[in-house]
């Protein structure tokens, strides 16, 4: 049994990766499973809440605290799920924002040698602003904050510029790639990250 396709989606929060993967998901011709690191995220959030409701911490966290305990731990989950999808023969899709070196190291000393298709997600910094603000449910500025780390990469073995393509557009692009045979080699010609933990 072959281990299953990772596409691995590298793009700003508010970039389109999550709308390209639901587009992905729709068609029947591939099969895919959509892992999102805000699922994780929510999901433990949902267990703390259900399992302790009545809980009142004594003691005021501050700001960005609980994520940075959590969110390393709960990443290092997400990253061994993506590993064990693959290793069951299931393809998935990677939808996560890996913003600093720890994070990309974490992922690419688990996961470098497996079969990953590397795609760029684009969209311009003014565009992403305005998306920011129309969903709401994002920090203003998250996205710019995270936009050159991101697109520091300079080989991919697919683009999609999600400006110029319907999230639908986008995912037939990723599928005829997949179906033309093409190697997947982008990733394996990345090299571990050495720099700043943000």
């Amino acid at each position: 049994m072959e281990r299953g396709l990772i596409i691995f989606l590298n793009g700003t929060s508010s970039s389109g990766k999550t709308s390209i993967a639901m587009e992905m998901k729709k068609q029947g011709e591939i099969p895919f499973h959509h892992l999102s690191i805000d699922q994780f995220l929510h999901n433990y959030d949902q267990f703390i809440d259900t399992t302790y409701p009545d809980m009142k911490p004594t003691r005021e966290l501050e700001a960005n605290v609980m994520a940075d305990i959590l969110f390393g731990p709960i990443g290092s989950l997400y990253y061994a799920t993506i590993k064990l999808f693959s290793e069951m023969g299931l393809n998935v899709i990677v939808d996560t924002v890996i913003s600093n070196d720890k994070w990309f190291n974490d992922f690419y000393d688990l996961l470098s040698d497996y079969p990953i298709l590397f795609v760029g997600v684009h969209c311009s910094k003014e565009e992403l602003a305005r998306r920011e603000q129309s969903r709401g449910d994002r920090e203003i500025g998250l996205a710019h904050s995270q936009f050159d780390y991101i697109y520091a990469y300079d080989e991919y073995d697919l683009e999609v510029n999600t400006e110029e393509l319907s999230p639908a557009e986008g995912a037939e692009k990723i599928l005829s790639y997949i179906n033309s045979d093409q190697e997947y080699s982008a990733f394996k010609k990345l090299n571990r990250r050495k720099g700043s933990v943000l």
